[in-house]
C-alpha cells in the first residue's frame, strides 16, 4: 500500500502517481483527500472544489476540482474507488478489500474532513459532515472494477444515490465556503450556482457510465 494526500496525488506528485499506476504493477494506493494543501497552511490545489475560499484563492476557486478517479479509470486496468467513511462505512471496507484483492494497480480516494474546512459543527461531527457530503452529491461514491468487464458486466458502479438538493446547506456549514458570502457576496452567488450545476452534471455523467437511466 502507498499512502498520500491530495496535494501529492492530484497535483505536485500526479506525474509520478500516474506513471506508477500505468505500469500495471500489483500495488494499492490510498489517497486521503481533504481538498487542499493542509500541511503547508491550506493552499488551493487541483483537488480544491469550486467556490472554496482558501489561500491562493481567497476570492473563491473559479474552477471545479480534478476528477482524479475518473481520469485514472480511463486506463481500463486500474481499480478505482471513491469512498467516504462517514457516508457508508460498509462501502469503504468493501472497496479497500476489493482493491487489495485486485490483481493489478488500484487507487482508493477517501473523503477526509479537515480542520481547514472550518466545520461550523466542529470536527467532532466530521462523520456527520462526510455523510452530508455524499447525500448532497458533493462527494459521490463509485467504483471502477476492471474484473467486472472480464465477466461481461459494466465495470463502472455508482454506489451513492441521487443528490438531495441540499448542496448549498452543506457548503454553508463550512467556513471555507461560507466566508465567501461575506467577503465577495456576488462572486459567492455566481460560484455556488456553478457548483450546483457541476454537481448535477457530474452525477448525470456517472449515471450514464453506470448504465443507469
Amino acid at each position: 500500500w502507498i499512502f498520500g494526500g491530495d496535494g501529492w496525488a492530484y497535483d505536485i506528485g500526479y506525474g509520478g502517481l500516474d506513471h506508477v499506476l500505468a505500469t500495471g504493477m500489483d500495488l494499492n494506493v490510498l489517497v486521503m483527500d481533504n481538498e487542499l494543501y493542509a500541511n503547508t497552511g491550506g493552499q488551493s490545489s487541483k483537488a480544491t472544489p469550486i467556490g472554496a475560499s482558501v489561500q491562493f484563492a481567497a476570492a473563491g476557486k473559479a474552477t471545479p476540482k480534478k476528477d482524479l478517479g475518473l481520469i485514472l479509470s480511463t486506463y481500463g486496468y486500474i481499480y478505482v474507488a471513491y469512498v467516504n467513511l462517514g457516508a457508508n462505512p460498509e462501502h469503504t471496507i468493501r472497496c479497500l478489500k476489493e482493491a487489495a484483492a485486485y490483481h493489478g494497480p488500484s487507487i482508493v480516494i477517501a473523503y477526509a474532513p479537515c480542520i481547514n474546512h472550518g466545520l461550523t459543527k466542529g470536527m467532532s461531527k466530521a462523520m456527520d459532515e462526510g455523510k452530508a457530503a455524499t447525500e448532497c452529491g458533493f462527494w459521490p461514491l463509485f467504483r471502477y472494477n476492471p474484473e467486472l468487464e472480464n465477466e461481461g458486466k459494466n465495470p463502472f458502479l455508482l454506489d451513492s444515490g441521487e443528490p438531495n438538493g441540499k448542496l448549498r446547506d452543506f457548503m454553508m456549514g463550512e467556513n471555507r465556503f461560507a466566508t465567501l458570502t461575506r467577503t465577495f457576496p456576488d462572486r459567492a452567488e455566481l460560484l455556488f450556482a456553478q457548483a450546483e450545476d457541476f454537481t448535477a452534471k457530474r452525477y448525470a455523467k456517472y449515471k450514464r457510465l453506470a448504465g443507469q437511466k
